[in-house]
């Protein structure tokens, strides 16, 4: 069974028609990973005895005859930042490393509530604190398209896994661009949702006023069906937008882009921007246009002024987030201490990787006496300037379209000596989580090499059904090869 070529909608229906099982589905995929991990590094954690539990349930309740839902014994593989009860949660830290949660986030209780099989556990950067998958406390996640490339992050490996076809979809959380940057890097598409759309409860906290849990998949339709899969209030979350149904973006989005008006921002394509990359995008937008929408050129002047303020912000509320893994209430514990002090100093040191002490130490230093009216005071003024600056965007078009990345998928270890270099990959998604709007990026082509392009849509609060109806549009006529050979991963 190739499941590498299978969907959500393809497993929907062979179920229905009882043309396979769902734990012959579940076994396919399971197969596959023991097959071809070893060589990706997409997973730190499998499942597999609950998983087939799980799928058998499924096909217990299709011979008594029960309707099925969409993701009833659809595979899914989960970050390993989102709680899974009685299941190992590492957020790929040693600090971590044996934590086992005794409930299950929001997402995870949902998609096993709809008949999800979830696979596993996938390999991230520590703390969801990177780009690039390389700051894995355990090992590097590689690129299925290129082995000696990195997948992006800091979802990497839930986006390795739906490329390398592991399962047909993937959990991610997106704080600055972690599911998008992946998912243009993996030949995918990914959703990062409305602030407040999904709830975050159970997901471990980098940022909490920019993470956002999303979805990837390898069509527009099956990313659409994982989202409503997910999405909907949540009372255990503060910060869940309450009063909102679930909406029908599978149906929506076949409405096609005939009238849509679509902004291109002068400063998203200027200098530093790829020319492989600026090419296909600007082929995507050609196409959407020969398909009815008005495409328009405009300026939005915010993106460099966007990573500093986004950095300031993230790293602030990950020194305050992060502050309770102490060797004491949460986390690994030094073995041998003199006293309190010592104890939480060696805890912390031994058990943090160094991109995450940069980022604790920045948070510290922004939020600290004499420091935070000039830093992290005036990075939230900012986020109230990018927020009404795309307001006003969007009283005019239905959509913004960038790159997601402004450069193709670099090589494992090329930019790690340099983190102001690596930074630089989120140029192009970090205002997207400052302003708490949508965004969706999906592929657009192919570099003359064969690696993936990503091109960006960007979003009004709560509008992700227009993101859905321009990106199937899109897919329609690109009709893109979107499965890499495994063969030669080395």
């Amino acid at each position: 069974m190739e499941v590498e070529k299978l969907t959500i909608k393809r497993i929907h229906e062979g179920l229905q028609q009882k043309e396979f099982k769902a734990e012959e589905i579940t076994k396919a995929y399971l197969e596959r990973i023991k097959s071809y991990d070893r060589q990706i590094g997409a997973f730190l954690t499998l499942d597999e005895n609950s998983a087939l539990e799980t799928s058998r349930q499924v096909d217990q309740r299709i011979a008594r005859g029960s309707a099925l839902n969409i993701l009833d014994g659809v595979p899914v593989a989960v970050k390993d930042n989102m709680c899974t009860r009685g299941l190992r949660t590492t957020c790929a830290s040693k600090m971590l490393e044996d934590f086992v949660p005794p409930y299950d986030a929001t997402v995870v209780e949902a998609l096993k509530h709809q008949g999800g099989v979830i696979l596993g556990k996938t390999n991230m950067d520590e703390f969801a604190m990177g780009s690039s998958n390389e700051n894995s406390g355990f090992h590097p996640v590689r690129n299925p398209w290129d082995s000696s490339r990195v997948p992006g992050g800091s979802s990497g490996g839930s986006a390795a896994a739906v490329s390398a076809g592991f399962a047909p979809m993937a959990l991610g959380s997106d704080t600055g661009g972690s599911i998008r940057m992946p998912a243009a890097f993996c030949g995918l598409v990914g959703v990062k949702p409305t602030y407040g759309r999904v709830s975050r409860y159970g997901l471990i906290a980098f940022g909490s006023s920019l993470d956002q849990i999303g979805p990837f998949a390898r069509t527009v339709e099956d990313a659409a069906y994982a989202l409503e899969g997910i999405e909907g209030f949540d009372p255990r979350d503060s910060t869940s937008a309450p009063g909102r149904t679930k909406e029908d973006y599978a149906a929506a989005m076949k409405q096609g882009v005939r009238g849509m008006r679509i902004g291109i921002p002068r400063e998203f394509f200027a200098e530093g921007v790829n020319p492989e990359v600026r090419r296909i995008v600007l082929r995507g937008v050609k196409s959407l246009e020969d398909q009815g929408a008005e495409v328009e050129e405009f300026t939005l002047p915010i993106t460099q002024s966007g990573l500093s303020a986004y950095y300031m912000i993230s790293s602030a509320e990950a020194s305050s987030n992060l502050g309770r893994y102490d060797g004491v209430r949460f986390g690994y514990r030094a073995g041998e201490y003199k006293n309190f002090e010592e104890l939480v100093v060696k805890s912390r040191t031994e058990a943090f990787g160094k991109e995450v002490k940069r980022r604790i130490m920045l948070g510290t230093y922004v939020l600290s006496s004499g420091y935070y009216d000039a830093y992290y005071k005036k990075a939230m003024l900012f986020r109230q300037k990018v927020r009404g600056l795309f307001r006003e965007a969007f009283e005019t078009y239905d959509a913004i379209v960038s790159p997601t990345v402004p450069m193709l998928p670099f090589k494992l270890g090329e930019k790690t000596q340099d983190p102001l270099e690596m930074y630089l990959a989120d140029l192009f998604t970090v205002n997207v989580n400052i302003a708490g709007i949508p965004a969706l990026s999906m592929p657009a082509g192919f570099s003359e090499s064969g690696l993936p392009v990503g091109i960006q849509f960007m979003g009004n609060h709560f509008e992700e059904s227009k993101l859905f109806r321009i990106a199937y549009a899109l897919e329609k006529d690109l009709g893109l090869d979107l499965i890499p050979e495994l063969g030669g991963v080395e």
